[in-house]
């Protein structure tokens, strides 16, 4: 098979393999198998070791295990539906062989009275002897090497037989040829000097399938090299779309500086410095500014919208939620009250929507703020120049491209994100941009003093809250549902609620995703009003919201929280000139990694730091959301363990593009890993 087929196969639909009917191939779909690919990077869960002969003194409950017996006595019985017993030993014990609907002459068949076996499945323990119930596998002795075997363990939908699965791998893994290898020495040395098909084939087949084994290491390796291969190609596609730059003074601006309540850190000002040069450049900017919470990026985004608008161009920023988003569009109201800022989300009244459209083709609103809904087809501008989103993590480099050619050829792109993310990731995610990090914290702002306290202390925390509410300030209550749940032992939000506005007698508010847009407003209000002082809420706080005279948050059942999404909600307090304290609650007996997170947010107020920390503890997919939102970039490879290859994928990419005819070579590695079609399916030509 020469390298054309081996691309044609593995596009393939898995409907060409035997066994595969349109009843498993519906079945398979619903995993998210529907090509070849999809099966080879579908990765067993677990593996059945049936490969060591125990013997029957050796056994261990519960375990599935092989042993070789002689056939000692049949016990049928006469009362229907009870369980037949074959009765089992060797020279160091006794075992039951028990079947329950099989007919007693099938048992004599493959149990013949004093004839040796060979007898594979799962041992248990009943009324004082060992047992194995339907054992999976009873063959003779010249046949035992068929039984002893590893045998890999996928998860599959209900419907897939587990043996029909693996004969359809096996099929996928005996038609794919020896592939030529893509890499040099050096880089094989360092990756084991395993193959492509030894590791594909042994993290299928074999026990040893782990993230640290050299087979593992090799796919997760070209996977990582793959995906920079590709940036790197879209960076060299980016730096050729040529643009109109940005003519503006920067006297607006200063003044928006200067009329600030608060002082620009050097690294706010630095930053300023570079978007503006990006602005000025011919080269579209494709920029990422990335600061821990309160880390003052709204602000920095803000300045870089004046000068795009005073060069006569228009501005969109988008947030990922209507919360967030009208909290941006309520800061730019106050901060540049002589410009034409409007606010759209998908609840607009079709009335305003109309206007807002309207307005948009003639050129009057000139700074746009909203939620997804800007980037509608119905949503045209006369004139953009800058696009600003906020918290998009879960944006890829494709929406990234074709969200910037809603405004052509001359539409820089700025995205924000207060989610830290380590270095490994960003080469991953953001490879095709340029970094901007606010690390400095704003002047004057204090860190957040962090403490823990168990549930039963909660009498304590609320002779705490009286004497800082009398002094005026005020507090968020955090927990994590909106409802009892049955299956979890979370504080409800709604209960807290009732318990709460008992012990503060007209000062509790409540917030939560299901109320209505109407009831959230007015009651965020109050709380900004200073009208109510404690907002019990969900989660829906933990981005975006502002309110300085916050100072106190207590968080509910914060050992079933993640550490970045504690450190997120640990942020909207202590935005103003005083302290900020977050009360962290517990139940009793805390697990081992519950213990290690609450220790890691108390010592440190360092929003990095915390993200590599709880990525150790919980897997990248976790952290930044992709699992829930069926968002995942990697297949295989792991940011946090293997930080190593992409160190080593790095200093490869450099000497790859030192020589363009390089990249032909990793054509097939592209297609292996579906990365080959992404820069054709970019739309470069309306941002060119």
């Amino acid at each position: 098979m020469n390298q054309i087929k081996i691309e044609e196969f593995i596009n393939q639909s898995i409907s060409i393999l035997n066994g595969v009917g349109n009843k498993t191939k519906k079945l398979l779909k619903k995993k998210g198998m529907e090509k070849i690919s999809d099966l080879l990077w579908t990765f067993p869960q677990d593996f059945t070791d049936r490969t060591n002969l125990q013997d029957l003194n050796n056994l261990e409950i519960g375990k599935i295990t092989t042993i070789k017996v002689k056939v000692d006595k049949y016990n049928f019985p006469r009362i229907r539906n009870l369980p037949s017993k074959v009765k089992c030993k060797d020279s160091k014990g006794k075992i039951d062989i028990v079947f329950f609907n099989s007919r007693e002459g099938y048992i004599r068949k493959i149990l013949p009275i004093g004839s040796e076996v060979v007898i594979s499945g799962k041992v248990s323990y009943f009324k004082n002897n060992y047992q194995i119930t339907n054992p999976a596998y009873v063959v003779s002795p010249d046949k035992e090497d068929y039984v002893k075997k590893i045998i890999p363990k996928y998860s599959l939908t209900e419907g897939i037989n587990e043996k029909t699965y693996r004969k359809i791998i096996e099929q996928v893994l005996n038609k794919i040829p020896i592939l030529n290898e893509w890499h040099d020495e050096k880089t094989l040395e360092n990756l084991g000097n395993v193959s492509w098909n030894k590791s594909i084939f042994n993290i299928h087949q074999n026990k040893k399938n782990d993230i640290n084994s050299e087979y593992y290491q090799r796919l997760a390796y070209d996977e990582i090299l793959a995906n920079l291969i590709v940036l790197s190609q879209v960076r060299k596609r980016i730096k050729k779309l040529k643009k109109k730059g940005k003519v503006f003074n920067e006297d607006y601006s200063n003044k928006l500086i200067k009329s600030l309540k608060f002082q620009l850190t050097n690294n706010q000002i630095e930053i300023i410095k570079q978007i503006n040069k990006d602005l000025k450049s011919n080269i579209k900017m494709f920029r990422l500014l990335q600061g821990d919470v309160g880390s003052g990026k709204t602000i920095v985004s803000f300045i870089s919208a004046v000068n795009v608008i005073k060069s006569n161009y228009q501005v969109a920023l988008m947030a990922p939620t209507e919360i967030l988003a009208k909290q941006h569009y309520n800061l730019a109201k106050q901060v540049l009250p002589d410009i034409e800022i409007q606010f759209l989300s998908g609840k607009s009244e079709i009335k305003l929507r109309k206007e807002i459209e309207k307005d948009l083709l003639s050129g009057k609103i000139k700074f746009l703020i909203g939620t997804h809904a800007l980037f509608q087809k119905k949503i045209e501008f006369k004139n953009l120049g800058l696009v600003i989103i906020d918290e998009q993590h879960k944006f890829g480099v494709k929406q990234r491209i074709n969200l910037s050619s809603k405004g052509g050829k001359d539409c820089d792109v700025l995205l924000m994100s207060a989610t830290p993310i380590p270095r490994s990731l960003i080469l991953s995610i953001y490879g095709d941009m340029d970094i901007s990090k606010l690390i400095e914290k704003p002047l004057n702002r204090k860190d957040v003093l962090t403490i823990s306290k168990p549930e039963d202390k909660i009498n304590e925390i609320l002779e705490y809250m009286k004497k800082k509410i009398s002094l005026g300030n005020q507090a968020f209550w955090v927990c994590p549902l909106i409802d009892e749940s049955k299956k979890l032992d979370y504080s409800a939000a709604v209960k807290k609620f009732e318990y709460l506005k008992k012990k503060f007698v007209g000062k509790v508010g409540l917030i939560h995703g299901n109320m209505k847009k109407e009831e959230k407003d007015a009651v965020l209000k109050e709380f900004l009003n200073k009208t109510i002082s404690i907002l019990v809420s969900t989660t829906v706080i933990e981005v975006g919201i502002d309110f300085p005279n916050a100072n106190i948050i207590v968080i509910e059942n914060s050992n079933k929280f993640g550490l970045s999404q504690l450190h997120q909600l640990r942020g909207r307090v202590g935005r103003g000139i005083n302290q900020g304290t977050c009360i962290l609650l517990y139940k009793n007996n805390l697990s081992e990694n519950a213990k290690k997170r609450i220790k890691i947010l108390k010592s440190s107020n360092d929003g990095f730091f915390i993200a590599e920390e709880d990525m150790k503890l919980r897997g990248y997919g976790d952290v930044l959301g992709y699992q829930q939102s069926g968002i995942k970039y990697f297949k295989i490879a792991d940011p946090i363990h293997h930080e190593n290859l992409f160190k080593i994928a790095e200093l490869n990419i450099k000497n790859i593009e030192k020589n363009e005819n390089n990249f032909k070579k990793y054509d097939l590695l592209l297609k292996l890993f579906d990365k080959a079609d992404i820069i054709n399916q970019i739309n470069f030509e309306n941002s060119i």
